[in-house]
């Protein structure tokens, strides 16, 4: 899952990138709100976290514009702001979630895996569940018939983003936009030897290859 952090505190925003980067998140990090308000509109971000108090363009106003040209990703504000009357206008403007500093890096973890949930109709679930299998995002360790199989960082990440999407056909380039950051070098070949280690640790019914299209992930959540 691709993700925007825009966030004007440098030191904060290193901890944060390493500690997305640790849990499979790719994360391309903004610290003004002029570059978020062009950025976030153009890239296909699974979700963005945003802070408020922003140089350039005031966080709130960025994310009244991306809601005002039909920007539906979700947005998780992450603010040292923590009045009532802040919290109300930041979810008035369009926020899907508030996260006050300090807070607990597992807390924010969950709030964004709660959220990328949700937002793919998931929400009731505790764990990822899709096409018989159960992953544990915190463990990265994916569960099928009891059995537990253990994934690498590329696995892990790949599988994440099928069962988010179970049944849809997804092509090479859209598993690329959303896998990497945008300073990555991108490489279909690389996701292709991804599948095709799955399909042996989890089963080749599960992920169909449609010549020319991409592949779907066969299960049902």
């Amino acid at each position: 899952m691709r993700l925007l952090l825009v966030e004007d505190n440098v030191p904060l925003a290193d901890e944060l990138v390493a500690s997305l980067s640790r849990q499979g998140y790719a994360t391309d990090w903004l610290a003004d709100g002029r570059d978020a308000d062009y950025q976030g509109s153009s890239e296909p971000y699974d979700l963005i976290i945003l802070d408020l108090g922003l140089p350039g363009k005031p966080g709130l106003e960025v994310l009244r514009d991306w809601r005002a040209r039909g920007l539906a990703t979700p947005v998780l504000i992450l603010t040292a702001r923590g009045s009532w009357a802040e919290r109300i206008d930041g979810l008035k403007a369009g926020a899907d979630d508030y996260l006050t500093k300090p807070f607990h890096p597992e807390e924010l973890l969950l709030r964004i895996q709660g959220l990328l949930r949700r937002a793919h109709g998931l929400a009731n679930q505790a764990v990822l569940r899709a096409g018989g299998l159960e992953l544990d995002e915190s463990r990265q360790l994916c569960r099928k018939q009891d059995q537990e199989i253990e994934l690498t960082a590329g696995e892990f990440r790949l599988l994440r983003y099928f069962m988010l999407h179970p049944g849809q056909l997804l092509s090479k380039s859209q598993l690329a936009d959303h896998l990497y950051d945008g300073e990555t070098e991108r490489d279909s070949n690389v996701i292709e030897v991804h599948i095709n280690r799955l399909r042996g640790k989890l089963g080749r019914e599960l992920f169909e290859t449609r010549r020319g299209q991409g592949y779907r992930f066969g299960g049902a959540s």
